[in-house]
């Protein structure tokens, strides 16, 4: 209020209001999540409630909330645990079980600047991941379970029965996305139809999205909306507008339960809400400032999201498309004018000509993350998107509604039916999308500082009003194009857990040393060097002591499993690898054992020349609440050669 005459000082103090708000609000929810997690493997009994339970082809995935650990003090035993079984589950969501579970603590990145899966578990409050030894068996709880823990249950076993009942009547993969359609749960999809859809361009159609959310609060506006017409004196006399849209928010927030509340479909339902609440304010609904604070309200909520893939694809999407409905909104409404202003009312300001601007438009604002984030692009999604979102409107969301009330009295066979039609012929375009040359491009890695440039040039170009001030987006984009060029490459890379590591062969193509493959961190490692490779090939060879090959530069690399390799390995190798603590006295110039990797978390190599350039998961001295800094072990200091300086 001070202030607000003299904007030279309001912005700079406005700007730090929002820094320190940020900072507030992460920390108030790093604490609120703050839960103990596994520090090692872990084998033995445990008990607790059963919050969520994921079919699959085969066993299951569920989420256990943990009431006692064998051998793990009350103040030591995680929050929860994600288990899977081998079998059909013999329980169901609210049940209290009793289980031989082997865990693990959740994974960190494979990749210097990758996903890291132990940041997202956090703030779930998941401290161990693994399956169950044998058969789980219900028992009685000890104590009733919480009301939310029975709400959520309840509706999460109703979700199942009917993905159950669609992915049967439909079958096949059809069934698996007609499920996923209509309630949300995916884990029914094969590998194979996932990479399908993934080459395609539309993986977001077996997800809950803002198109679905949207529909169905339309729906459910008209529909009450047309109900409440039919009485004269009501329509007359009283705001029937008004309380429909009141009635549509309640059935937003019910379908947002039903199907699963993740960051897309929060961010859909706050947005939802908001543009029904400008109905009862009677102010414009569909607005920047309505997105604004529906990011607002996300970021309040859960601050890690803006982080994360979901959040930025779903806000640059719909920022877009806010973008081109007010521009539609400035055109001239004169049929009859000239230029380019009227060229573009006339051809791309409704019908088809304005579907396909929208949706050029939204893909171009999501086209840097999905680069960043997933180091691919998919040159055809502007052919596979405006159909996918055909087969959301005609068959999904109408499918989903009535079949989900007609199930209740066994008369839901032809709704499947009329969605089993749009998904094979959604399913037809995406294998010939997939088989099509160049159908998805890799993309190495970017500079990490590239995407702050990107997206700054993204708001540029949405959020000024006119020409001028959007130029400013070209010099930020190429900033952003220039960093995204000089992503660093790697000869060698090694995961935080040390059991396995990428080398760059002669060929130039990466390929994996280890006696077991870590699937998931090849694939971060294959991504990040754009290639497409399903599988790298095999390095060097392997015994029962561990494995032995050649970097590039012709160093002799060992990864040791057992502690008896140590001794040879050591003498005559270049690079230690090893999931285990080396000795002290281990004479080669680079040691990455599990205490050096504890520190520095997952670690790539570049050889230039004599010299080797360093990349690092983990700073010196980092500890963030999901990545806490190692413990010093029994006070020795580093091994020579060995600390943070001598590595960089």
């Amino acid at each position: 209020m001070l202030t607000r005459d003299r904007r030279a000082l309001m912005l700079p103090l406005a700007a730090l209001a929002a820094f320190f708000a940020g900072e507030a609000l992460a920390s108030w929810r790093a604490a609120r999540m703050d839960a103990p997690v596994l520090p090692r493997l872990f084998i033995g009994m445990v008990t607790g409630f059963v919050e969520e339970v994921d079919y699959r082809q085969q066993g299951s995935r569920f989420v256990l909330r943990v009431s006692e650990m064998e051998r793990v003090g009350p103040d030591a035993k995680p929050f929860r645990l994600r288990l899977t079984t081998r079998g059909p589950p013999a329980f169901a969501a609210g049940d209290f079980i009793v289980a031989k579970a082997r865990a693990l603590p959740p994974a960190h990145a494979a990749l210097p600047g990758g996903y890291d899966f132990a940041r997202d578990a956090f703030f779930a409050r998941i401290g161990g991941v693994g399956g169950v030894l044998g058969a789980a068996e219900k028992i009685d709880p000890p104590e009733t379970a919480p009301w939310s823990l029975r709400l959520f249950a309840a509706i999460d076993r109703a979700r199942n029965t009917l993905a159950l009942r669609v992915n049967q009547a439909v079958g096949g993969d059809n069934g698996a996305i007609a499920a996923a359609m209509v309630t949300g749960k995916r884990d029914f999809l094969s590998d194979e139809a996932r990479e399908i859809i993934r080459k395609a361009g539309i993986f977001h159609i077996i997800t809950i999205s803002g198109v679905q959310m949207t529909l169905v609060a339309g729906i459910f506006f008209v529909g009450f909306r047309s109900a409440l017409a039919l009485f004269p004196r009501l329509a007359l006399n009283y705001p029937i507008k008004k309380w429909a849209a009141a009635l549509a928010m309640l059935g937003a927030c019910g379908y947002a339960l039903f199907t699963g509340s993740r960051v897309g479909s929060e961010r859909a339902l706050y947005m939802t809400l908001i543009l029904l609440g400008a109905v009862l304010a009677d102010r414009p609904a569909l607005t920047m400032r309505n997105l604004a604070l529906a990011a607002l309200v996300v970021v309040i909520t859960e601050p890690e999201a803006l982080l994360g893939a979901s959040f930025q694809l779903s806000f640059a999407a719909v920022a877009a498309l806010v973008a081109v409905y007010e521009g539609r909104s400035r055109l001239p409404r004169d049929a009859e004018s000239k230029g380019w202003r009227g060229f573009l009312a006339q051809h791309a300001g409704s019908g088809v000509g304005g579907a396909l601007v929208a949706t050029f438009c939204a893909t171009s604002a999501t086209a840097s993350f999905m680069a960043y984030d997933f180091h691919e692009l998919s040159p055809y999604v502007l052919i596979g998107n405006p159909l996918t979102l055909a087969v959301i409107e005609f068959f999904a969301v109408p499918a989903a509604l009535v079949g989900s009330a007609l199930s209740a009295i066994g008369l839901d066979g032809p709704i499947w039916a009329w969605l089993d039609l749009g998904i094979e012929a959604i399913m037809r375009l995406a294998r010939w999308i997939g088989s099509a040359p160049a159908s998805n491009v890799p993309l190495p890695a970017f500079a990490p500082w590239s995407i702050v440039f990107l997206t700054l040039a993204l708001l540029s170009a949405l959020l000024w009003r006119g020409l001028i001030p959007r130029l400013t987006a070209i010099p930020l984009l190429a900033l952003g194009l220039a960093g995204a060029a000089s992503g660093e490459t790697f000869d060698f890379a090694v995961p935080p857990t040390g059991d396995s590591a990428a080398l760059r062969g002669p060929s130039g193509e990466l390929t994996v040393l280890g006696r077991h493959r870590n699937a998931f961190a090849a694939e971060q490692w294959l991504r990040a060097d754009a290639d497409a490779r399903e599988t790298p090939d095999a390095a060097g060879r392997c015994d029962k002591l561990g494995c032995t090959a050649l970097a590039r530069t012709g160093a002799a690399v060992a990864l040791v499993l057992e502690t008896e390799a140590f001794h040879e390995d050591c003498a005559r190798a270049k690079i230690i690898i090893s999931p285990l603590y080396a000795p002290r006295s281990c004479a080669a110039p680079i040691v990455l054992d599990r205490a050096k990797l504890a520190q520095t978390g997952a670690v790539t190599l570049r050889f230039e020349g004599e010299s080797v350039r360093w990349r690092k998961a983990r700073a010196p001295g980092e500890d963030r609440p999901w990545s806490r800094a190692p413990k010093p072990r029994g006070g020795a200091a580093p091994k020579q050669g060995q600390d943070e300086s001598a590595d960089d």
